[in-house]
């Protein structure tokens, strides 16, 4: 007798979603370091010891949303689960027979029990929470799976949980092309930014030819990216200064793939050192990108790339690296 389809997932549940995984490195602080500056955290009791001695934590601990990066999995085979023991690959697997062959993330769900400090070592287990009937989605039918990952330190002590929640969908039939004469392919511009309150009064300086940096009003602090609270003092007063625009290359990469057409076939996406303290992320121009060096100076070039953007790019201030071509 055929086991229908539903009655085989409901087997799954309750069963572990594959072997329990131990982090790779115990919590530590140069992993913090890297994960506040990526996100813009400027919470001393993650960073700063002094300071994080003085709270009521008594001691630096780890920003609460890390949970999960302790315990991912580098990129090396090595890492790699036995698939007879991977139980989340064995159930994909079933709905792709079925023909739910896509999957999508819907929703993931933390709970903190306590903070984790330095020198914690995690490990995660997960059990397969739930998997509904087939539901009719917008991007097909399909079926909700859930499971529940547990994050334990090395004396067995709960630290925390993540509810994820992912829907594994069959995606429509694609429908058949119709035959239309050939368009003319509109020209490829440059993405547009995203201009909000707290960024207009920069694209709008940068339109003047004019790099504006938000300073704040109470402590003087200047931030990049824009954003409408102070991350050293909590205030919600802001100003702007102009910048010099004079900066050194911090670190820069040269895309060579995917081909993107609105850009050149050679170019440097740069990360510079303003010459008053904060960081811009750019490109290069009127240099060739073998004599690009970190830390050489360059200047800022306000330019007009199409018929309505304007973006703040920058060149070496040495006219003799200047590219002739």
């Amino acid at each position: 007798m055929t086991i229908a389809l539903g009655e085989r997932l409901q087997q799954f549940v309750g069963r572990p979603t594959g072997p329990g995984r131990r982090a790779r490195d115990p919590v530590n602080l140069p992993m913090i370091r890297h994960w506040c500056d990526a996100v813009g955290d400027a919470n001393p009791v993650y960073t700063d010891p002094v300071a994080a001695a003085g709270s009521r934590h008594g001691g630096v601990i780890a920003p609460p949303a890390m949970l999960q990066a302790w315990i991912m999995r580098g990129l090396g085979p090595a890492s790699e689960l036995p698939p007879g023991d991977y139980v989340i690959g064995q159930l994909f697997a079933l709905l792709d027979e079925a023909g739910f062959t896509s999957v999508v993330a819907t929703n993931s769900d933390q709970e903190y029990v306590r903070p984790l400090r330095l020198g914690d070592h995690l490990t995660v287990s997960g059990i397969v929470d739930s998997i509904s009937d087939e539901k009719r989605t917008a991007l097909g039918p399909g079926h909700f799976v859930t499971w529940v990952d547990t994050y334990r330190t090395d004396d067995g002590a709960v630290v925390g949980t993540m509810r994820f929640r992912v829907l594994k969908f069959r995606p429509p039939a694609a429908a058949p092309a119709e035959v239309a004469p050939p368009a003319q392919p509109a020209p490829e511009r440059r993405p547009r930014p995203a201009i909000s309150d707290d960024t207009r009064f920069f694209w709008e300086g940068v339109e003047r030819g004019e790099l504006r940096i938000q300073r704040c009003a109470a402590c003087g602090e200047l931030r990049h990216p824009p954003r409408p609270m102070c991350p050293r003092c909590r205030s919600l007063d802001w100003d702007t200064v102009r910048s010099s625009g004079r900066g050194t290359v911090h670190s820069y990469v040269v895309p060579h793939h995917p081909r993107l057409p609105a850009f050149p076939d050679s170019y440097v996406v740069a990360l510079v050192d303003l010459a008053e303290g904060t960081r811009l992320l750019t490109n290069l121009t009127g240099i060739a990108p073998e004599d690009v060096r970190i830390g050489m100076a360059v200047v800022l070039e306000c330019t007009k790339v199409d018929d309505e953007l304007v973006l703040p790019l920058f060149r070496p201030a040495d006219p003799a690296l200047a590219d002739p071509a």
